[in-house]
C-alpha cells in the first residue's frame, strides 16, 4: 500500500462573468491525480482532486513543495494502523511538516487539493462512496440520503439586462431548484435593488433568494445595503466586507436582523475560530460557508466542525462554498445544512453526477466508490487524461 505517483496540471475555468470584485476571464484551477499501487478492476486506484473556483491554480506550490514532500514520505507514514489503506490525517501531517503557523493563503489551496484526492483514493480502496465512509467514521453511520442545494448564479455579464437575469433564474427553477443566489456590489445600490426585485418577481418570497457581495463593501456601504435589503427578508446577505474584517461583520449582525453568511474565504481553523469569537455571527440563523477544497481539505474541515460544536453551532448551519461533488459528499456524510451548486458556470468542475436530478431543491448522490467523479462524464474525461 503506497502512493507511486502524483500528477498535476492547470485547467481553465475561463468565463466572461464577474462578481463585485473579480472577473473570471483568466480563472484557473489545479487538478491532481494521486496514483496508488492498489488495483481494482484491473486498474490502479487513482484519487483525484481540484481546487474550487475563485482561487487560481497553485501549480508552483504543488510541484515545488507539497508533491515532493508527499512522495518522499515512506509508506508507513501514509498508511492507517492496519496498513490496509491510506490515512488522510497522516497524509495531511506529512504535507504540513515544516510549515509555520499563520499565512493561511494559497498553501491552504494546495493542501486542500491533495487532501481531496487522498479521500477519493481512500473511499475507492474501501469500495464505498465517500459520504458513506464519512458517515460511518464521524456520524455513527447516519448519512443524509439527499442534500439541499441552491443555484448560485446571477453574475454580472456584458449585455445582461434584467430580462436575461430573470431568464437565468427561471432556468434554475425549471431544473428543480427552489433557492437561488445572485451577485451584488458590482453596480450602484439602486441598480442592484432593481436586479433583486427582478429576481424576486421570478422566485417569489425573499427566502428563495440569497445575495453575495464577495467582500466588496466598507462599513458604510455594507450598512447602506443592509438597510435597503432588510425589507426583502432574504435567505441571506453574504460576505459584505473583507472576510477578515470581523468588525464589519459584527456591526452588521447588530443592525441587520435577517440571516448573514460568510466563511468561504477563511482557510483555516484559527481564522474560523476568530470569526465565531469576534464577528457576532448568530448560530440560530446565520450560515457558514467554509470551502474544504480551499481550506486545507476535509481534515481541517473536521476540526472546524468540532470547534463549531464547542461554540454551540450545529453542523446544519454550515453550507460549503464550492458547488462540486466533494462538498456534496461532506454535506451528506457529515450532516451539513446543504451545498452550493453551479448549474450554469465553472464546468466541468461544478455540478454533480450525470443523470441525478434536483428535485424540490434537493439532490441525491450516486452509489459509486470515492467522491463520484467517474459519474460526471466530462469531468472524468479531464481527470482520467491526467492519470494516464
Amino acid at each position: 500500500m503506497r502512493i507511486v505517483d502524483v500528477r498535476e496540471a492547470t485547467a481553465t475555468m475561463r468565463s466572461d462573468i464577474r462578481n463585485a470584485y473579480v472577473d473570471f476571464r483568466e480563472m484557473t484551477t489545479s487538478v491532481v491525480a494521486v496514483v496508488t499501487d492498489v488495483v481494482r478492476g484491473g486498474r490502479p486506484v487513482v484519487g483525484y482532486g481540484f481546487n474550487s473556483n475563485g482561487r487560481y491554480a497553485v501549480g508552483g506550490l504543488l510541484r515545488e513543495r507539497f508533491i515532493p514532500r508527499l512522495l518522499r514520505a515512506g509508506p508507513e507514514a501514509l498508511r492507517d494502523d492496519a496498513g490496509a489503506n491510506l490515512d488522510p490525517h497522516r497524509i495531511w501531517n506529512v504535507l504540513m511538516a515544516g510549515e509555520k503557523p499563520g499565512g493561511h493563503g494559497e498553501r491552504a489551496v494546495a493542501v486542500g487539493t491533495l487532501d481531496m484526492a487522498a479521500w477519493d483514493a481512500v473511499a475507492k480502496i474501501e469500495g464505498r462512496p465517500l459520504y458513506r465512509l464519512l458517515a460511518d467514521r464521524y456520524r455513527d453511520g447516519e448519512a443524509d440520503e439527499r442534500v439541499f442545494v441552491y443555484a448560485a448564479g446571477g453574475y454580472y455579464q456584458p449585455d445582461k439586462d434584467l430580462r436575461a437575469l430573470q431568464g437565468e433564474m427561471r432556468g434554475y427553477l425549471a431544473l428543480g431548484y427552489t433557492a437561488v443566489k445572485m451577485k451584488i456590489g458590482g453596480a450602484p445600490l439602486a441598480e442592484d435593488l432593481a436586479r433583486i426585485e427582478a429576481v424576486l418577481a421570478v422566485v417569489g418570497e425573499g427566502h428563495n433568494l440569497a445575495v453575495d457581495a464577495n467582500g466588496r463593501f466598507d462599513l458604510p456601504t455594507a450598512l447602506a445595503y443592509a438597510e435597503a435589503l432588510a425589507p426583502y427578508r432574504l435567505r441571506w446577505y453574504e460576505e459584505a466586507g473583507d472576510p477578515l474584517d470581523y468588525e464589519i461583520q459584527a456591526e452588521l449582525a447588530r443592525r441587520y436582523e435577517p440571516p448573514l453568511a460568510t466563511g468561504e474565504n477563511l482557510f483555516s481553523l484559527p481564522d474560523a475560530r476568530n470569526l465565531i469569537r469576534y464577528a457576532g455571527m448568530r448560530p440560530d440563523r446565520d450560515v457558514l460557508q467554509f470551502d474544504p477544497a480551499l481550506s486545507y481539505g476535509l481534515v481541517e474541515h473536521l476540526r472546524i466542525l468540532d470547534m463549531l460544536r464547542e461554540h454551540g453551532w450545529s453542523p446544519r448551519r454550515v453550507i460549503p462554498h464550492g458547488g462540486h461533488q466533494m462538498a456534496l459528499n461532506l454535506a451528506a456524510g457529515l450532516g451539513l445544512g446543504g451545498n452550493e451548486s453551479y448549474p450554469g458556470v465553472f464546468q466541468p468542475f461544478g455540478g454533480f453526477a450525470d443523470g441525478i436530478k434536483v428535485e424540490d431543491g434537493y439532490v441525491c448522490l450516486p452509489d459509486a466508490p470515492g467522491v463520484g467523479f467517474e459519474e460526471k462524464r466530462e469531468l472524468y474525461r479531464l481527470l482520467r487524461g491526467l492519470a494516464e
